[in-house]
């Protein structure tokens, strides 16, 4: 497994790195693994691209979970389209959105849909629209752990709040020791790290905790952590750094992050506990429903699934962009760019980045709805 998971993630190098704005032009960033612009699958990628009237300066900011989807969107984006310079800082999705609401960004990137006073606030930038969300990429939250002698771990939901609320403080405790009996757990402190930025990776693992372990999660979820103790990072890529960094850490982030990491399979209903894979996650975000109105495509996600093979703990990064109202300026190589990363190509290149992609149901109406931005 662990070379199956090195292969897959093979196009997520660089993600410990990453800090402030990436500038991603032509030359591109090599972080996603790929041999360069002149290889085949790049040009055939490029080539297939529609630039229309696509030209200048792009900019985006908001969650740092799709960052390497991003990465390599854009390197294939400029290799085709050159008259464009597309700027994703990924600052966290709850910054993302407000800088999207203040009007400063063509469009936002969250891992959690807008929030009706968000959807208001976005309105004064979006002439006569609003900010809708558009399903682009998903995955697995990973659990990911460094214990000293232990490669292999499974915890359920109850074990994982407790951990995550100072309840349970050492990795020897009997309730861990119950789902790993054959595993040789050291008597050394649980070092926990949660996110310090509002994120909607944190609000996913919190849905989670909360739909799994009612009883042991008194916490609402949100983008803000609210547990008590704990360490805290900045970034997806920052908790992978203290995780990979710290004896006895354990921390959430995505599975695109957890290069070289151990993961921690989660126990479910189902009948094995279940790995945090991409093929696991599209599992589970296939039974999501669109809970969004209008044009919205909000998803509401199952994070408490029963059937063989479906990993609770997933996410789904979502495109926030104007409706109707985009500035005219960046409308094109918005539109441009969102087509080509819901396109068969665009979504390709996920499944090798460590990301799930959306369905075809989902992705249908996610193409339609570009296609009408104004």
């Amino acid at each position: 497994m662990k070379l199956q998971r090195k292969n897959r993630r093979a196009l997520a190098l660089g993600a410990l790195a990453v800090s402030g704005a990436l500038a991603l032009t032509a030359c591109g960033s090599d972080d996603t693994g790929d041999t360069g612009s002149g290889d085949a699958s790049a040009t055939t990628q490029a080539s297939s691209i529609d630039c229309g009237d696509a030209s200048g300066q792009l900019q985006a900011s908001g969650s740092s979970a799709q960052k390497n989807a991003i990465d390599a969107w854009v390197k294939q984006f400029a290799a085709a389209c050159k008259g464009v310079q597309i700027n994703y800082n990924p600052t966290g999705s709850g910054a993302g959105v407000t800088a999207f609401t203040q009007g400063q960004t063509a469009f936002a990137g969250s891992d959690s849909a807008l929030k009706p006073e968000e959807i208001t606030a976005s309105k004064k930038v979006c002439s006569s629209g609003q900010g809708i969300d558009l399903p682009m990429v998903g995955g697995p939250i990973a659990v990911a752990f460094n214990v000293p002698g232990v490669d292999s771990l499974t915890l359920d939901a109850a074990t994982l709040a407790q951990i995550f609320d100072s309840q349970i403080t050492n990795w020897n405790d009997d309730a861990i020791a119950k789902l790993n009996p054959d595993a040789k757990l050291p008597d050394l402190k649980i070092q926990a790290f949660h996110r310090s930025d509002e994120s909607g990776t944190t609000d996913n693992f919190t849905k989670y905790l909360k739909a799994a372990a009612p009883d042991d999660w008194s916490y609402e979820p949100g983008k803000s952590w609210e547990a008590k103790g704990g360490q805290s990072a900045s970034g997806s890529s920052g908790l992978a750094q203290q995780v990979t960094q710290t004896s006895g850490a354990i921390s959430y982030f995505e599975l695109s992050y957890a290069k070289d990491i151990s993961t921690v399979d989660i126990k479910t209903e189902a009948a094995e506990p279940v790995k945090a894979t991409v093929e696991n996650a599209t599992a589970a975000i296939g039974a999501a429903k669109v809970v969004g109105t209008g044009k919205d495509l909000a998803l509401e996600l199952d994070y408490t699934p029963s059937a063989d093979g479906a990993y609770p703990i997933t996410l789904v990064t979502y495109e926030i962009v104007c409706d109707k109202g985009n500035k005219a300026e960046t409308l094109p190589a918005t539109k441009s760019f969102l087509n080509y990363i819901a396109s068969e190509d665009g979504q390709g290149l996920l499944a090798d980045a460590g990301y799930a992609p959306m369905p075809d149901e989902i992705i249908t109406k996610v193409r339609e709805t570009i296609s009408g931005l104004s």
